[in-house]
């Protein structure tokens, strides 16, 4: 895998890939429209964060790439890529359980806050890492 050297783009299977964890000075993406939808990255190697019509789906830290991103009503998947260790705050449903899974490994259940905010760290190891958030 490697960073998306266009900031952002629609895959083949409809999910969205972006961010580019390699880049010196902030550079971002206004109004990505997807199915009506409009999305708005910025990313540098400080940060990495994604919008859906304003709301913030994720926010990753340090910056990151994260490819074949989709959420839905059970939850949300990915795999991200990043030079280090990063911490990631999602926003999804209000104040509902999730099960965070990593490379297939469950790693126990997170429960969003009131504004349905999600956070958690992931450790990259120099390899992509495969993460989902499954409603309970």
């Amino acid at each position: 895998m490697a960073v998306i050297e266009e900031l952002i783009r629609l895959e083949d299977n409809g999910t969205i890939s972006f961010g580019n964890y390699l880049m010196d000075t902030k550079k971002k993406v206004l109004d990505f429209e997807v199915e009506n939808d409009l999305y708005k990255v910025k990313t540098f190697k400080e940060i990495t964060k994604l919008e859906k019509n304003g709301q913030l789906l994720l926010e990753a830290v340090p910056g990151a790439t994260i490819h074949n991103f989709s959420t839905t009503d059970r939850g949300a998947s990915f795999v991200v890529e990043a030079l280090e260790d990063i911490q990631l705050l999602m926003e999804l449903e209000p104040e509902t359980d999730y099960r965070l899974v990593v490379d297939d490994v469950n790693m126990g259940d997170v429960k969003s806050s009131m504004s349905g905010k999600i956070n958690f760290s992931v450790e990259v190891k120099n390899a992509p890492v495969n993460v989902k958030l499954e409603r309970i």
